[in-house]
């Protein structure tokens, strides 16, 4: 039977990310997520503006890590830069895996969503420190992939451990990037 006001907002999180998971943002909607939940629309709608105020609320988490990374490179710059920036967003990546997963192939549009355009800032910031300052192509290149890659790979493996799967994004973006130390 269904309930007209679903007790929390965590269930109707909780069925967003889910529905998200199998039919990814773009292709949920506020209905398909009520019926998960087992209320109306309106019910949805009562707790939640739109579905980006979901998707919001179930990414600030990871965004708030994101604004204390872009902070904290703030003032760094060439190796110093690097090495806080792959270490903080394989951090990132590693806490927020099952977000990564639920969104990895939606990243590109989502960050065209107004609401999300800060968060472009700051990955551009990322890449950034990534390449160590540098303007070259290569490094740009190569911090854009070590970026993605690293994404990619917390959403691709989950069966690795955070220890097995922190080594060898490290590693790798090591490899890619160039000495960090």
């Amino acid at each position: 039977m269904a309930r007209s006001v679903p007790e929390t907002r965590d269930e109707i999180l909780a069925a967003a990310a889910k529905r998200f998971a199998v039919t990814g943002y773009k292709g949920t909607s506020l209905q398909d997520i009520a019926r998960d939940v087992g209320c109306s629309k309106a019910a949805v709608l009562y707790h939640f503006a739109n579905k980006e105020a979901i998707l919001t609320e179930l990414m600030a988490p990871a965004i708030d890590m994101l604004l204390a990374l872009d902070e904290r490179l703030l003032g760094a710059t060439g190796q110093t830069a690097q090495r806080d920036a792959v270490e903080g967003f394989v951090e990132l990546a590693l806490r927020f895996r099952r977000e990564i997963a639920l969104l990895h192939g939606e990243f590109p549009e989502l960050l065209q969503h107004p609401a999300f355009a800060y968060i472009q800032r700051c990955s551009d910031r990322l890449r950034d420190a990534l390449a160590g300052g540098s303007s070259g192509a290569e490094a740009r290149v190569g911090a854009l992939i070590v970026l993605a890659g690293i994404a990619a790979a917390c959403a691709e493996f989950p069966d690795l451990d955070d220890d097995e799967l922190r080594a060898a994004l490290l590693a790798v973006a090591r490899r890619a990037l160039g000495p960090l130390d």
